[in-house]
């Protein structure tokens, strides 16, 4: 089986660092997450470099290191929720890989999402509105962007890894 990178896009919640290691495994391949790569580069949390950069700090660093993990081969990378905003990662993840939409409810995300600390964009006195209000804005670009999509609700990390495996695997056979 001969596939280019993978890249899984989504809203946060929609399981792609737990998706993105097991489908690596299943693969043979070595797994990264912009997320993770962003803190070991700073050596502070996400929230931490939203709090003293903001937003567009924050997405500075997450084009840099997009741009430098889609440059490897053989990889499934797992990225942020909100990589998808930036032109120049879309043009980035379409030209160097297969891009995986794992799409997620509202309420399957805030189920998800409810317990973590680390999630700044959440950080509402209404995040179920919050998160539909990055739906509404994130989902036509997941959705232009991916080759596939994938529904996460109420399915396990591993089935959906398997998944993603079978369509690859019978799209590779067709080209």
């Amino acid at each position: 089986m001969e596939l280019p990178n993978i890249f899984l896009v989504g809203p946060m919640g929609a399981g792609k660092s737990a998706v993105g290691r097991q489908l690596a495994r299943l693969l043979r391949r070595e797994f990264h997450d912009s997320d993770a790569v962003i803190e070991a580069r700073t050596g502070v949390d996400i929230a931490y470099i939203f709090e003293k950069e903001g937003e567009a700090g924050f997405r500075r660093r997450e084009r840099e290191v997009i741009e430098s993990l889609a440059a490897l081969d053989d990889i499934v990378l797992a990225t942020g929720g909100g990589a998808v905003l930036d032109p120049a990662n879309r043009e980035v993840l379409a030209s160097r890989g297969l891009v995986v939409y794992l799409e997620a409810s509202v309420e399957q995300q805030l189920e998800r999402t409810r317990s973590s600390g680390h999630r700044p964009l959440l950080e509402t006195a209404d995040p179920g509105a919050r998160l539909a209000a990055l739906m509404q804005e994130r989902g036509p670009l997941y959705g232009e962007l991916a080759v596939m999509t994938i529904a996460t609700d109420g399915r396990h990390v591993r089935e959906v890894a398997q998944d993603i495996r079978r369509r690859l695997m019978a799209r590779d056979k067709e080209t």
